[in-house]
């Protein structure tokens, strides 16, 4: 392949990706606003229609509000990479350090600052006028910076050893280096999934043991009958930072426990907190996390042999910007162009998460009520905000959950059976 060949499919991919965001946002804003006016006669005795509006408007801002970032992030790979971003910060770690490897690891960290910087405006306005505006923010300038500081801190400590020992493997390890590497990053994500839930979390949170004993009861009885055993019942400070609600279970092996926000405790009945968990452990019943973690481990090392094709490619760097050929930059560059390329797969990934809900939905009802769920799940996309009349392509593309009303409707089917 050419250098002007690979630079223009480079260029194509990019417009296209970012051409299908902004239209299906436009879309999703058409969609919404066109059914503001009514909520769907299957939602109508239990939503009211300020509440539908609440949810269409938040949308629409949200919405809006993406269609810049769209636009800022494509703007911000071009400059990296066509633009000579990448190449600058590439002749500059040359000239500040002689060894390869801090010449590497400097040139990645300075563009994950760079980038960081350059995105904290949107996450400011995001969190502090679009969250606020309809009462969801809890956060205080402060506590923001104060997570950003524990994340910049934490993400070095983990981030910088990974890096520098993968760009060791990729360096030292000949041409099967995508094998050691892969193996590393492995290792790496099964170690995470063991400490976060007892290490990381706590960073940011705070979790206290369920204290409620009448529906500590009712949990434990719901998890002998489905058999799962974890570390504790813990409820998590969620209202510090939102009034959004949500419920999950982190950690893996022994490690395993059951975390609620306080938000949400607040909110539903005991049956349907019931229902919720249940919905949580059909994904542990049906091994959908480990067949997520294997899904991702077989495509990463797809991704890794690829790159360590196209590494030894003079057109590959030249095509994205770059004279200077490292094993660094080849990650960097592979890594930032590979999202425009994949884009289009994206629904492929949203239909094997949606699937996995059915299943966890069937699973709750079998276990609890299938009105119980629903009705937790009306209050939670009422409480959120959750829009109920997603455009269904908008939904295909970047909904990991299914819509409101296909996901009622299939649990009514299924109390039916």
């Amino acid at each position: 392949m050419t250098t002007s060949l690979f630079s223009t499919l480079f260029l194509v991919a990019v417009a296209l990706s970012t051409f299908t965001k902004l239209w299906l946002a436009r879309r999703q804003l058409n969609h919404v606003n066109a059914r503001r006016s009514e909520v769907p006669a299957a939602f109508s005795e239990k939503i009211d229609l300020a509440s539908h509006q609440k949810a269409a408007d938040y949308t629409t801002a949200k919405t809006q509000f993406a269609l810049r970032s769209i636009m800022f992030d494509a703007a911000l790979l071009l400059a990296f990479t066509l633009g000579g971003g990448i190449q600058l910060l590439s002749n500059w770690s040359l000239s500040t350090f002689d060894n390869t490897l801090l010449q590497g690891m400097s040139i990645i960290v300075a563009v994950l600052v760079i980038s960081s910087i350059l995105e904290m405006p949107f996450g400011l306005y995001s969190t502090f006028v679009i969250e606020a505006r309809f009462g969801f923010n809890k956060m205080t300038i402060g506590l923001y910076l104060q997570d950003a500081l524990k994340g910049l801190l934490l993400g070095a400590a983990l981030g910088l050893p990974l890096l520098f020992g993968i760009l060791w493997l990729m360096e030292k390890m000949g041409s099967y280096w995508w094998v050691y590497v892969w193996a590393v990053w492995i290792t790496f994500n099964l170690l995470l999934l063991f400490i976060y839930p007892t290490f990381i979390a706590p960073i940011f949170n705070k979790f206290q043991p369920m204290q409620d004993e009448a529906v500590k009861s009712r949990i434990d009885a719901l998890l002998n009958r489905c058999g799962f055993t974890s570390s504790g019942l813990f409820v998590m400070d969620g209202s510090k930072r939102s009034s959004h609600g949500n419920a999950y279970f982190t950690g893996f092996g022994k490690t395993k426990r059951i975390v609620f926000f306080d938000t949400l405790l607040q909110r539903l009945s005991p049956a349907e907190i019931d229902a919720v968990l249940a919905h949580e452990l059909g994904h542990f019943k049906h091994r959908h996390v480990i067949k997520r973690i294997a899904f991702t481990f077989a495509i990463s090392l797809g991704f890794l042999w690829l790159l360590a094709q196209l590494m030894q490619a003079d057109w590959f760097y030249q095509g994205l910007g770059v004279t200077t050929q490292s094993t660094a930059l080849a990650l960097l560059l592979f890594f930032m162009a590979l999202p425009p390329f994949t884009f289009l797969l994206q629904p492929l990934g949203s239909y094997y998460s949606r699937k996995h809900e059915f299943e966890a939905d069937r699973y709750a009802a079998q276990q609890t009520s299938a009105n119980d769920l629903s009705s937790a799940l009306v209050k939670l996309y009422s409480d959120n905000a959750k829009t109920l009349t997603p455009d269904p392509l908008y939904a295909t593309f970047y909904e990991s959950h299914p819509p409101a009303l296909e996901r009622i409707a299939h649990l009514k089917q299924t109390s039916t059976q």
